[in-house]
């Protein structure tokens, strides 16, 4: 399984970014997908979740305006970013837990190689 993730890029504060990633390979059952960040110094941090049941979960600092999204059909997550702060500035992976083959009990983590967004202020 593979995670190809893109949409990032240089943008001016309060301006807008979409992210997308797409996962390619055997893949049974998907069980969430998720946006992490990690900004130069500072740990990698979850930024969204969104599971098979479309249940989704931000970090305080996001609320209201990020939104996390998925089309099942291409197994694909997208995050949504507006309204966005120098703060937001970070390498944002993308991260899914599956299933590859219905033989398998849990889920397994994979990850995409990241994509730079950047924020000026």
């Amino acid at each position: 399984v593979q995670l190809q993730a893109s949409g990032g890029g240089l943008v001016q504060a309060g301006g807008s970014l979409r992210l997308s990633c797409a996962a390619s390979g055997r893949i049974f059952r998907l069980n969430a997908m998720n946006w992490y960040r990690q900004a130069p110094g500072k740990q990698r941090e979850l930024v969204a979740t969104i599971t098979n049941s479309d249940s989704t979960v931000y970090t305080d600092s996001v609320k209201g305006r990020f939104t996390i999204s998925r089309d099942s059909a291409k197994n694909t997550v997208y995050l949504q970013m507006s309204s966005l702060k120098p703060g937001d500035t970070a390498v944002y992976y993308c991260n899914f837990n599956l299933r590859s083959s219905p033989f398998t009990q849990r889920g397994y983590d994979y990850w995409g190689q990241g994509t730079q967004v950047t924020v000026s202020s």
